[in-house]
């Protein structure tokens, strides 16, 4: 499978010329578009929501990620292969998170450039056929493995918003643990109380649980968390200790 994540939203081209760059390619593979609405310009943020999703897919997946604020700059593009699973993207932290929460990693950097490469859509021009060509294993795109960004100091979880869905749920960027059972969340002001699901809780009211991505989240029963709690992408939150 090639996954595409990114933050070209659901309307409009771009999702639409990506698959088609691979399907030049490789048309045998199958392209499932994961992710469309990751946090716009946001890499640090969608890096935690592309660990949390890639854990559950099969070793061979191949993750074309583009949330690429700066298409075009000083940024390098970039092949990162963590736990036998292949993540081609922009080197600006949108991989991070990946690396840092995988057992084995290696990173590559993408040297090869087409003939035509626009400014503002390496997407379909460079990572899109590097995608492909990997499905291939087709590797002349780079001449071996290079280093990698510095992750010393970077979280392999965050206690901030990250990602809203469709409903109004708050997704984190906190992995849950059992070190959290039972406690009190608090953000912008409010204590919410853990709950297994939403028809645990009263009609409206919001509180916190454990996702299916395995992250902490943030949801109201039949209401939207984003807007009753009044929650930003990047907000803060903390367990009362």
């Amino acid at each position: 499978m090639i996954l595409l994540f990114t933050d070209f939203g659901a309307e409009g081209p771009y999702v639409g010329q990506v698959e088609a760059a691979i399907h030049q390619i490789c048309p045998e593979h199958r392209v499932i578009n994961l992710v469309s609405n990751a946090p716009s310009t946001e890499p640090r943020l969608g890096a935690y929501l592309l660990a949390a999703l890639a854990r559950s897919f099969p070793r061979g997946s191949i993750f074309l990620c583009v949330v690429d604020p700066g298409v075009g700059g000083q940024r390098l593009p970039v092949v990162l292969e963590a736990d036998d699973r292949w993540f081609v993207g922009p080197d600006n932290g949108l991989l991070n998170s990946v690396a840092v929460q995988a057992g084995e990693v290696r990173w590559r950097q993408i040297e090869w450039r087409p003939e035509n490469l626009s400014n503002s859509f390496h997407g379909r021009d460079l990572f899109a056929p590097v995608a492909a060509r990997i499905a291939r294993r087709d590797f002349a795109w780079t001449t071996g493995l290079t280093k990698g960004p510095d992750l010393a100091a970077w979280p392999a979880d965050i206690a901030a918003i990250i990602y809203f869905d469709h409903y109004g749920n708050a997704v984190t960027g906190c992995r849950y643990g059992y070190d959290w059972e039972g406690k009190t969340l608090l953000i912008n002001g409010r204590r919410l109380q853990q709950a297994g699901t939403f028809c645990d809780v009263p009609e409206g009211q919001a509180f916190w649980y454990c996702n299916s991505m395995g992250l902490i989240e943030i949801a109201a029963n039949r209401g939207r968390a984003q807007d009753c709690l009044t929650l930003s992408l990047g907000m803060g939150f903390r367990f009362d200790e």
